[in-house]
């Protein structure tokens, strides 16, 4: 039977399992990648785990999110990561070197290769045909140690491209099409394979636009061929020798299939507050703009900042509009500013940031309250900008970022185009630029094991948590609804973030965006009752961040019930020991309303024992299921992978 990239992907890092769709299997794991938001909780496993030194081929720590220094603690961090990255292996990447996911697929992706990463946007490398998943930081953790990577075997979902995209429109309008089309659920336990003659017309770095915001999709992750353009991108990063070919199998069949016509598309824009809201743009146009964004890892390529430059040149931005423009690293900065699109930019009346993330993360460029945002950015959820809960960020493609910045509202480019005599074509883009040592290598072994780490005051340690218990009652401190997002649980954004690596004080940020109470009634009953949480569908989308995890477990967290979660953040609850169970009839949510209580009796016995679980509702009688393996389980009765670890137990 033939196999496409995806299956053959699988296949050759299989360790245990059998490839079947919603079968438990593990994968054989040969590169990770960790940012600053996510990396300090995952170095700290690191020394709980013991590890010597790292066992992939490539494992790397990035400095990409958390950038603003506005007092010693991000700083403290940033000490912290290049030590531990000196003492366990891994190569470091410093502040303003540039957003992970581009920067790890120009100088270390490579086709055929598995890899993780604690952060949800790390699909982006299968771009370059590689099988790259966003996981919990512990399982990143555990992947350094050698370990593979356990997931529930996806189905694969062929996308046929046909057809070349038409003028003004580029590869975020494919994706937004796709998020048009299935909203943020349509990917959850599949893969998307993106195949068919329109690839032809799709540059390496488009490719990772379309497959970094597959993660929007909620897909476990999104792949292309390697095919001769991956071949292309690679010589010009000076690795043609790290190209091996890897295409889809003639006759391939997928389990789901999906066609697209490239020339059918128009220019699209996801309104507030979800990636998954998405319109033409001509229905929007109109719409006054504050605020204009080009950068982040979901529009990371020279020519991303260079059509924008060429539709601002000789012009100047609206009065009434912020143009920000974040370079993705140093490379592609150098790469825009040889070209002279820097200046372009710059006299049109951009504001130049630093490479990084920032405010992608909220790290900054919060719009003010009730304006408009429009970003090339993945993500919209409220509250995620730093702008309060109530901002108003819409995603978009650098042409309809460009255009709208010109005339101060939402603006289909083609009709800017036109009137401006505008004209679509090649941007005759310089050769990449390749800075040696950008990057530092982990030293020698034998001296990485002298490697003091640098540990500041506002670096906590991890937790520790005590065994699952076999029965206890608990009120239900929270019921929220459908969507939630980890911003919510665990906000990102220059307030919070900082504590990223103090569970103790980040708690404190715990849901309060939802209940400003929540943290304060959490802990004043952690120690005694301990509490629940209610939630709807696609419980825990977006970013991986296992804070969103720990940070209510350290709060004293026992169980959430939902009527459906999302894949990362669901792995995330069994690994630091939160019992996830979902509703099993349909009007079950409302049984379980916030200030209900509930009870639970012989558990180990019930989990053990098959999916469903039985409990009590203020006295009623109500079942539940799970959807844990028998590994899972166990991790959960242990109270944690960590304490599971420790124990000796597997």
């Amino acid at each position: 039977m033939p196999h496409g990239v995806a299956h053959q992907l699988i296949a050759s890092h299989l360790v245990d399992g059998e490839m079947t769709p919603g079968e438990e299997i593990a994968l054989r794991i040969d590169q990770t990648l960790t940012q600053d938001a996510t990396g300090t909780l995952v170095m700290q496993e690191l020394e709980s785990l013991g590890l010597d030194r790292a066992q992939t081929e490539v494992s790397v720590q990035y400095v990409d999110h958390n950038l603003l220094q506005a007092d010693e603690k991000n700083a403290e961090d940033h000490a912290y990561l290049r030590s531990a990255s000196r003492r366990f292996g891994l190569w470091y990447s410093q502040p303003g070197n540039g957003v992970s996911h581009p920067t790890h697929m120009q100088r270390f992706g490579k086709p055929g290769k598995t890899m993780i990463g604690s952060d949800s946007h790390t699909p982006a490398c299968g771009s370059l045909g590689m099988l790259a998943i966003g996981v919990g930081g512990l399982e990143v953790a555990l992947a350094i140690t050698g370990q593979p990577l356990s997931i529930r075997m996806p189905e694969i979902w062929g996308v046929e491209l046909t057809g070349e995209l038409p003028p003004w429109c580029s590869a975020k309008d494919v994706i937004l099409e796709m998020l048009r089309r299935h909203g943020t659920k349509g990917g959850t336990n599949r893969i998307i394979e993106y195949h068919g003659p329109g690839l032809a017309g799709l540059t390496a770095m488009d490719r990772h636009v379309i497959t970094n915001m597959g993660a929007e999709l909620g897909a476990t992750t999104s792949v292309f061929p390697a095919d001769d353009e991956v071949r292309r991108f690679l010589a010009g990063e000076g690795r043609e020798d790290d190209f091996t070919e890897l295409l889809a199998e003639e006759g391939t069949e997928y389990d789901v299939t999906e066609h697209i016509e490239l020339s059918e598309l128009e220019p699209l824009i996801a309104q507030p507050s979800s990636p998954g809201n998405v319109v033409p743009v001509r229905e929007v146009a109109g719409t006054p703009v504050g605020q204009v964004v080009i950068g982040s890892s979901a529009n990371p390529g020279l020519r991303d900042f260079a059509i924008a430059a060429r539709m601002v040149e000789g012009r100047q931005t609206h009065p009434g509009v912020s143009f920000d423009i974040n370079p993705t690293s140093r490379p592609i900065l150098a790469d825009l500013t040889r070209w002279g699109g820097t200046t372009s930019l710059i006299q049109a009346g951009a504001r130049l940031h630093q490479s990084g993330c920032l405010g992608c993360i909220g790290m900054g460029q919060a719009p003010a309250p009730g304006t408009n945002s429009l970003r090339t950015f993945p993500r919209n959820f409220p509250g995620r900008s730093g702008g309060g809960a109530d901002d108003q960020v819409w995603l978009c493609s650098p042409e309809t970022a460009a255009a709208s910045a010109l005339r101060g509202e939402i603006t289909d480019p083609r009709e800017l185009a036109e009137e401006l005599g505008l004209t679509w074509g090649d941007l005759d883009l310089p050769e990449p630029t390749v800075i040696p040592g950008m990057l530092e290598e982990p030293p020698p072994a034998e001296e990485a094991r002298d490697e003091e780490l640098v540990k500041g005051p506002n670096i906590s340690g991890l937790p520790e948590f005590e065994p699952f218990p076999d029965a206890f009652e608990v009120p239900v401190l929270l019921a929220v609804g459908d969507d939630i997002s980890t911003d919510d649980i665990s906000p990102a954004g220059a307030e919070a973030l900082p504590f990223r690596s103090n569970i103790p004080a980040l708690a404190r940020f715990a849901f309060t965006r939802i209940d400003p109470d929540y943290p304060a009634n959490a802990e004043e009953i952690k120690d005694s009752t301990g509490h629940a949480i209610v939630g709807g569908a696609n419980y825990g989308q977006g970013s991986s961040r296992e804070h969103a995890a720990i940070c209510p477990r350290w709060l004293g967290l026992r169980v959430v019930i939902a009527e459906s979660f999302a894949r990362i953040h669901w792995q995330n609850l069994a690994n630091f020991g939160i019992l996830a169970l979902e509703f099993t009839g349909e009007g079950d949510r409302d049984k379980v309303p916030q200030g209900s209580t509930l009870s639970f009796s012989d558990l180990h016995e019930q989990l053990q024992k098959g999916s469903e679980v039985v409990g009590q509702v203020d006295g009623t009688e109500l079942t539940f299921r799970h959807q844990l393996s028998d590994r899972q389980v166990r991790m959960v009765l242990a109270g944690g992978l960590i304490r599971q670890l420790a124990e000796g137990e597997s």
